[in-house]
């Protein structure tokens, strides 16, 4: 499973790249990362459907998570990947803005990585 992880921090990657090691290491997950979401959608319209679960933070400077979710349900759905959204700021606006804008699920920072992991086993 190809997983794209949007972010502005950096250190993200190598979190994740902890955190998965043994999914990584059997070849049971992929993860590309890209640090805005303009980067996000380039990696999309290059990558066409190889990407499918995208986790994207909700607050980047210049286009933000939910302006990318916004661009990815209108343009990526052949087939759709699953998107989910990643804020600090697990307030009500954001939840229900990202559900209306086709959200497959919400988590809030810091990430609880073994609940992640089981979100993730349930998609394969």
């Amino acid at each position: 499973m190809k997983i794209l992880v949007v972010d502005d921090e950096h250190d993200v990657q190598v979190l994740f790249e902890q955190r998965f090691r043994k999914e990584i290491r059997d070849k049971e997950m992929e993860f590309v990362f890209a640090f805005s979401g303009e980067e996000a959608l380039i990696y999309l319209n290059q990558n066409q459907h190889e990407a499918v679960l995208i986790l994207s933070d909700i607050n980047m400077p210049g286009m933000s998570g939910l302006e990318l979710l916004r661009h990815i349900k209108e343009k990526h759905h052949e087939p759709p990947p699953v998107v989910m959204m990643i804020t600090a700021y697990g307030d009500k606006e954001n939840y229900d803005t990202a559900m209306r804008l086709g959200a497959d699920d919400f988590l809030a920072k810091p990430l609880e990585f073994n609940v992640l992991k089981e979100k993730l086993k349930a998609i394969k």
